[in-house]
């Protein structure tokens, strides 16, 4: 299991947004984030997952809403890249950049003192042999681990992912979530991630179902994900089932 610490080191608080032309999307959103936590952002496609992300990364401005008692609209991109990182579904890199270069680029345009060096950060996440090795060669599970050195160069202790293991083999995906775990407990970041694999939720700490832009639980798997949970959130009947190794989802047979 992810573990988790306490303290809440980001909280969002009444945040609502809606796309131009579009209902509300995300209405009155509330909560908050704790020092080192790692959060299953979990739901159906249109849920709300990825304009949560990048309301609190700032990629989009809300109608309103408060981060750390201050209006989301009013932090400037520089001041959010000391406090978060924001890692989209798609990292597609067609130039071609080497590892080193792309690492490097963590420390613009933000004139911020880098948190350690790019030898240091291309080390932690196990690149440093391929370091001159052009990005657009790299795997897509390699080419997660890039960004997430960027993210150390930087030094910000808040990690929003949206779908990283969006079209990994399994392997890749474990290795991954297991490079994530390192770096919380290490380093005490915070990870946010959007996911659809329920399975893969239940192996977290603490997780947060959404449907149409709200809340519908939060806090332990184990608690939260329950057979009525699921088919509110997902539309379709689920047994949750207890094993000696933890926690799975099961279906009759799908055809």
């Amino acid at each position: 299991m992810f573990s988790a610490y306490s303290g809440p080191i980001l909280e969002l608080d009444r945040v609502s947004f809606r796309y131009p032309g579009a209902g509300r999307i995300i209405d009155d959103l509330a909560f908050a984030i704790g020092g080192g936590e790692f959060i299953g952002l979990l739901g159906a496609n249109g849920s709300g997952k990825s304009t949560i992300l990048k309301l609190a990364a700032g990629m989009v401005r809300p109608d309103r809403g408060m981060l750390w008692d201050k209006p989301l609209a009013a932090y400037r991109n520089k001041d959010r890249a000391k406090l978060l990182c924001y890692f989209p579904q798609h990292l597609d890199v067609s130039v071609p950049f080497t590892v080193r270069e792309i690492v490097g680029m963590g420390m613009y345009p933000y004139d911020i003192p880098p948190a350690m060096t790019i030898d240091e950060a291309m080390d932690t996440v196990g690149l440093l042999d391929k370091a001159d090795v052009y990005v657009t060669n790299l795997s897509g599970g390699e080419r997660r681990r890039v960004f997430i050195a960027m993210t150390l160069i930087q030094g910000a202790g808040i990690l929003l992912l949206d779908e990283p293991l969006a079209n990994l083999d399994i392997r890749y995906q474990i290795e991954f979530l297991r490079l994530l775990r390192r770096l919380q407990e290490q380093k005490g970041i915070s990870v946010v991630m959007a996911l659809h694999d329920i399975n893969v939720a239940l192996q977290f700490e603490k997780v947060m179902v959404i449907k149409n832009g709200s809340v519908l639980g939060t806090g332990s798997p184990e608690v939260v994900l329950t057979g009525a949970m699921i088919q509110d959130a997902f539309d379709v009947a689920i047994e949750v089932r207890k094993a000696e190794h933890g926690t799975y989802i099961t279906h009759e047979k799908w055809f």
